[in-house]
């Protein structure tokens, strides 16, 4: 499926608006998922991530990982899948990203890849990317990119699209 045909423009303009955005889409997140949140410094990658996690009903401090490079954050749910947060921007090859076992883990977690743009896509055939961009004016710009056939019909509702 070509994501340009099902590709989905989104503005928001608070911090809260990323954060019920990554509810919504955190709340359809399934084990299996990979989602690739690619954008520059400050264009609110980490706060998509809260958002989501929270969606997913993990409790908790959500934080970038870029130092320790991936975190597993556990629902309360008992039943629902982990969170596998991963920062890929210190990861320089791919075999790093082979080091870090995410194939693994997307048996029982949705992983979430800030940075993961030309890194994290050939872990799944199917892939949600989310573009982010800051506006001058503070306005989050994202740009939901599903590439398969399971992501068009589960991406969140509820944000106005541009």
């Amino acid at each position: 499926m070509s994501s340009e045909a099902t590709a989905r423009t989104y503005e928001l303009e608070r911090e809260s608006d990323t954060l019920e955005f990554g509810r919504a889409l955190g709340a359809a997140l399934r084990a299996g998922d990979l989602v690739l949140l690619d954008g520059p410094l400050g264009a609110g990658k980490t706060v998509l991530a809260r958002g989501i996690a929270a969606g997913m009903g993990v409790t908790g401090a959500v934080t970038s990982p870029t130092f320790v490079l991936a975190r597993v954050h556990r629902p309360e749910r008992e039943a629902a899948p982990a969170l596998v947060h991963v920062d890929a921007y210190r990861l320089v090859s791919l075999d790093e990203l082979d080091d870090l076992d995410l194939d693994t883990e997307l048996t029982e977690a949705a992983v979430v890849v800030e940075w993961g743009e030309g890194v994290a896509e050939r872990l799944e055939d199917e892939y949600l990317l989310v573009r982010m961009n800051r506006r001058d004016d503070d306005v989050r710009e994202l740009v939901l990119e599903p590439h398969g056939t399971s992501w068009p019909d589960r991406l969140p509702a509820g944000c106005p699209e541009r």
